[in-house]
């Protein structure tokens, strides 16, 4: 059996960053803390947990020390309340994440209405139609654009992990909603290929075993572009793997989302190698 590892996984430029900054602020004399999950990864979050870095859901749960803004980052209201709180403030948020949210804002100050294309309850989303103003509008699926009315202008703007071929079909749709339409493609080039690689190797194998965390946007997407192709399992750890699924299977395939640490993808890995003995 042969274990074939995607060319492109695991952690991105931005997930990266955004651990180095939290591990940064690593300070056992104050509270500090993360304002929501750092990334959408339990181990993670864990690993950082033991090491006195906390989570917060709310900027109210935090009466003093450092807040640290997460890779998905946070509209405007939410850096005016950490002010009003006299917090310190670390912010990790993907600069990919921060080019969406300033492009949706020039859009809505540019008097385009601001269309964002994701997932409307992913935090980035929130955060991005923050910037964009009470009157943006967020899509997900193809039938959502063809229910949207006809405007003067659109702005078009995406979720950075969203998948380009979802995108494409949805932005043709809305084509057809006005006659002035402006489109800042900002879904993560590190996305693209980590969802063009993950296609490329499920072509050719029985089976993808995709890594990450089950609340992580871009982990669940590889694992429904896989299953397009081949058998899949969608996995956060290696305890999870399980025999029968690698009966008469001779080339597994392996691929883990952006916020997959690679400590994990190793573990995974070894032990799926471990089955060509049997």
């Amino acid at each position: 059996m042969e274990v074939i590892l995607a060319d492109d996984y695991g952690f991105c430029y931005g997930v990266k960053r955004a651990i180095k900054t939290a591990l940064s602020n690593v300070d056992l004399s104050r509270r500090v803390c993360t304002l929501g999950p750092i990334i959408h990864n339990p181990q993670m979050v864990k690993s950082l947990a033991d090491k006195g870095i906390g989570v917060v859901e709310t900027v109210e749960d935090m009466d003093c020390g450092k807040i640290i803004i997460r890779s998905h980052g946070v509209g405007p209201s939410v850096y005016e309340k950490i002010q009003a709180k006299g917090l310190e403030l670390a912010n990790a948020t993907c600069p990919h994440v921060k080019k969406a949210q300033m492009s949706a804002k020039t859009l809505a100050d540019e008097g385009f209405k601001v269309i964002i294309i994701g997932e409307k309850d992913h935090p980035e989303v929130k955060s991005i139609k923050e910037w964009a103003g009470e009157n943006s509008l967020v899509l997900c699926t193809e039938e959502e654009a063809q229910a949207v009315d006809f405007m003067p202008r659109m702005g078009i703007v995406a979720q950075t992990t969203f998948s380009a071929d979802s995108f494409n079909k949805i932005v043709s749709i809305l084509l057809n909603k006005s006659y002035d339409i402006r489109i800042l493609r900002t879904i993560c080039t590190a996305t693209d290929k980590r969802q063009s690689a993950a296609i490329k190797l499920a072509r050719q194998v029985d089976l993808m075993i995709v890594i990450g965390g089950r609340n992580s946007a871009n982990t669940t997407r590889l694992a429904q572009i896989c299953a397009e192709h081949c058998a899949v399992h969608h996995i956060e750890t290696a305890d999870e793997l399980q025999n029968d699924w690698f009966n008469n299977i001779k080339k597994i395939g392996i691929t883990a989302g952006a916020s997959t640490p690679d400590w994990i993808i190793k573990e995974v890995y070894e032990k799926c190698k471990t089955w060509q003995a049997y």
